[in-house]
């Protein structure tokens, strides 16, 4: 998952939860056509439903169940409901509107409470996205990934406590840098037990510049498309948002970040930490830039992150991001098979339930290895035979040994996208015919196409007989058009709606229905412009170095509007932030660290908390300067000109419309 700096889009769900006044008058979603119901049924005989091994794995080992009250931050704001899927019933039927085999994952995801994996090791799954490994050793405790939120996984510890007694937390682990894995850190130790060595924090190579810095530059956009990947603008029922796959739902509390003090190096770094010995296996640029496994020696168990899991993941994220290379992934699974297959008795993620004995251990690792390595190989082989993105993805078919295993379903990602995310990967959005090379803009190109197709009623006329035949994907393609050649025609609005929400409640990945259900309800009721989160954490902020915030200052600047301007300035941020110059000319701002100009137009004074405070908006470079924290010398006109240049990004973007 995931979910980086500027991407904190995953605690919306409280502040975008809170929103309930649509723009239009709000129109009810509606049941399941008989096209989709038909669907949904299919599945039953197309997958072994009758094999209940993974509900006997998800309840393997219960200890105690989660606590029910809902937790809440200092401003009566809701970080998490444990009550929220309580309509997601183990046993039941799925309703006509969810994907059967996407209820099944949901009902396996709603197992929750705390559980023992083995002797010693103890999991706590469901209070936010991902699990939180807690392994008990000679001393003390070592806590794997705390949550995304301090206030879980403070509630996440008190618990294991209750039930396992009180011990010194001495280690951290974090196993890759989303904030999933990272984020709670704060509601587990104090910062001070760390600093003064009484914590150790062990994190991949290159962890901190990953989970500070991985997609800073496009964090709104992002932030807005996570807000349709995981429903956060949805109503949790059998009509709207049923999970996300990989977890339910993420929480909205408050995202920490401790630094690292133990950072793995090397691939096969072993570490003994709590009298337990670990054997480590770097992974960079599988799931996320910066991952590592391990085995546990003592334990016979691995921890697989979140590269082996119950789900297909995303080699693609859909909120956006950098594309992931299913090759390397499979390579590093092998590697797992081949330095620990032949003794682990346990697998573990950080997402859903472990798999235990040998043979079934092996055998998920391999399911998963050739199902990254199958997509790889398999995009290539066709793309060299000339298919394109979209007919590869429309042709591609996992063979049924892998297909019909329930932990490579797509429940998080989807074989459609990830193998176009693969093409891209190594070819580019490009597919080698001209006509596509400079294609007119949405807008544009919808005109002529619905005045080519003799008018919007002509369009809708035909599409509503295509809806009525089932043919969601095409009313869908096809209405966007109308659409987007006018937006304020409603009936178009409502029918491409329709078809989005059947496509929904078809779709067996969590992602996927739940932005087509978004898209619907914003194609009915509009964009509802709720508060504008601020995405960015103290902690992470923090951690930005000088240059990452530089470089962000450089995307605001709008090109066109300063491509005559032409300024230099110095800023100084003291013993504890540098020296830096800073140029704009040709709608471009360049830094440069440890330079300083003679000719600058002003000089800018202060120190990295302050800096750290305007960035948080915690206070506006006004405020600082009228305190004596911010001193400006020089033309201060020149920097306000700067400042001007600057766009503000607006969150609530539209996105199925114009």
């Amino acid at each position: 998952m995931k979910f980086n700096m500027i991407v904190r889009s995953l605690a919306l769900a409280g502040i975008l939860g809170s929103v309930s006044m649509p723009l239009l008058a709000a129109e009810a979603s509606k049941d399941a056509t008989a096209p989709t119901q038909q669907a949904n049924n299919a599945l039953y005989n197309q997958l072994p439903f009758s094999d209940n091994t993974d509900f006997t794995n998800a309840h393997k080992g219960f200890i105690a169940p989660l606590p029910q009250e809902v937790i809440k931050g200092e401003q009566g704001n809701v970080i998490w409901n444990p009550q929220q899927y309580s309509f997601i019933k183990e046993g039941d039927k799925a309703p006509d509107t969810v994907n059967p085999s996407l209820w099944r994952q949901s009902q396996l995801i709603n197992i929750s409470g705390l559980f023992e994996v083995t002797e010693g090791v103890y999991q706590i799954r469901n209070l936010d996205l991902s699990n939180m490994t807690i392994i008990e050793g000679k001393e003390g405790i070592t806590v794997v990934d705390p949550l995304v939120s301090a206030e879980t996984a403070k509630v996440g510890m008190d618990l294991y406590f209750k039930n396992r007694g009180k011990k010194p937390v001495v280690a951290i682990i974090y196993t890759h840098s989303h904030v999933d894995h990272y984020g709670g850190v704060r509601g587990v130790v104090d910062e001070a037990d760390v600093k003064s060595g009484k914590v150790k924090v062990y994190a991949p190579a290159g962890f901190m510049e990953a989970a500070v810095a991985e997609n800073i530059m496009a964090g709104n956009v992002m932030s807005r498309r996570a807000s349709y990947m995981y429903g956060n603008l949805l109503k949790p029922d059998a009509k709207g948002q049923v999970g996300a796959g990989l977890g339910t739902t993420t929480s909205a509390g408050t995202v920490t970040l401790i630094t690292p003090t133990n950072i793995i190096e090397k691939d096969g770094q072993k570490e003994i930490i709590d009298g337990l010995t670990y054997d480590f296996m770097l992974a960079p640029g599988s799931e996320a830039p910066s991952e590592m496994l391990w085995y546990i020696e003592e334990k016979k168990l691995i921890e697989s992150a979140e590269d082996v899991t119950h789900t297909l993941h995303n080699t693609y994220s859909l909120r956006g991001a950098k594309i992931r290379e299913p090759l390397p992934w499979s390579k590093y699974i092998n590697q797992a098979i081949v330095r620990w297959g032949d003794k682990a008795e346990i697998i573990m993620a950080q997402h859903h339930w472990p798999t235990w004995g040998n043979e079934n251990v092996v055998k998920l690792l391999k399911s998963q290895r050739d199902l990254y390595r199958y997509i790889n190989d398999q995009t290539l082989r066709m793309a060299n035979e000339g298919l394109t993105r979209d007919e590869i993805a429309a042709n591609f078919k996992l063979p049924d040994s892998l297909a019909h295993t329930w932990a490579n379903r797509g429940y998080y990602g989807s074989v459609s996208h990830d193998v176009k995310a693969t093409y891209v990967l190594y070819l580019g959005w490009f597919d080698g015919n001209p006509a596509t090379l400079d294609e007119l803009p949405p807008e544009e190109s919808a005109k002529k196409f619905v005045e080519y197709m003799g008018g919007a009623d002509a369009i809708l006329s035909k599409a509503k007989t295509d809806f009525d035949q089932g043919n969601y994907r095409w009313v869908a393609q096809v209405v966007s058009k109308v659409v987007f050649a006018d937006p304020n025609n409603q009936t178009a609005r409502n029918l491409e709606a329709d078809a989005l929400e059947q496509l929904g409640y078809q779709a067996e990945s969590g992602p996927w229905r739940n932005f087509y259900l978004t898209g619907a309800q914003e194609l009915r009721n509009g964009v509802v412009k709720g508060p504008t989160p601020n995405t960015a954490s103290p902690d992470t902020v923090r951690a930005m170095t000088p240059e990452m915030f530089f470089d962000y200052l450089a995307v605001h600047i709008n090109g066109q509007k300063a491509g005559d301007a032409k300024s230099v300035f110095n800023i100084d941020l003291g013993s504890d932030g540098g020296k830096y110059k800073l140029e704009l000319e040709n709608g471009v701002l360049n830094h440069t660290a440890n330079a300083e100009a003679k000719d600058a137009d002003a000089t800018i004074t202060l120190n990295r908390d302050t800096l750290n405070k305007i960035i948080l908006k915690e206070v506006t470079l006004k405020q600082a300067q009228d305190s004596g924290d911010v001193k400006i010398s020089g033309d201060g006109a020149k920097l306000d000109a700067m400042l001007g240049y600057m766009d503000k990004f607006d969150f609530w973007f539209n996105i199925v419309t114009p």
